[in-house]
């Protein structure tokens, strides 16, 4: 993921630090450091196994370990507000230049595993086929990620979606 560190990490002096993938419902980061108490509840509710923790017990999701679903049962779980179906999920798939396809080897694994359809390819010289990821169709699940051969997938956080008024 090519994303700047948070303002939080930048003061703790973590320069490295990416913003995690927290669980549907979370809201901005320091909101959610604010209100999760590292209880677990929330990755013990998930039925698909995808919520760990990261190195300050507060979860995230792992994509290595399977999609999401976006069941809600870790909102639901949440007790203490840090996670909350109000909060919009604004994580979206992202090809690297890793990608198989991209480098000449025939690979369609990610398209195969999208449910939403939202991965194509386009032809290119040189036995080669560009992945075209539709920003719109993808919901973000991580199907894709989990069965990419290499991790070519990775995420980016989008800007939420405002409604035009009238």
């Amino acid at each position: 993921m090519s994303a700047s560190p948070t303002r939080r990490a930048f003061l703790k002096g973590k320069v490295q630090e990416v913003p995690r993938q927290r669980p549907p419902g979370a809201g901005p980061e320091a909101e959610f450091h604010d209100a999760c108490t590292q209880c677990g509840e929330c990755a013990a509710a998930c039925p698909e196994g995808i919520i760990m923790k990261d190195a300050g017990d507060r979860p995230f999701l792992d994509f290595n370990a399977g999609a999401c679903t976006f069941c809600h049962a870790c909102t639901d779980a949440c007790d203490f507000g840090a996670l909350s179906p109000e909060n919009e999920w604004l994580w979206r798939g992202s090809v690297e230049s890793s990608c198989l396809s991209m480098n000449g080897v025939n690979c369609r694994t990610c398209e195969d595993h999208c449910d939403q359809r939202a991965i194509g390819f386009r032809l290119q010289t040189g036995g080669r086929a560009q992945p075209v990821l539709d920003e719109d169709l993808c919901n973000g699940c991580g199907g894709c990620s989990m069965a990419c051969p290499v991790g070519a997938i990775t995420f980016k956080k989008t800007n939420p979606k405002t409604e035009a008024r009238p």
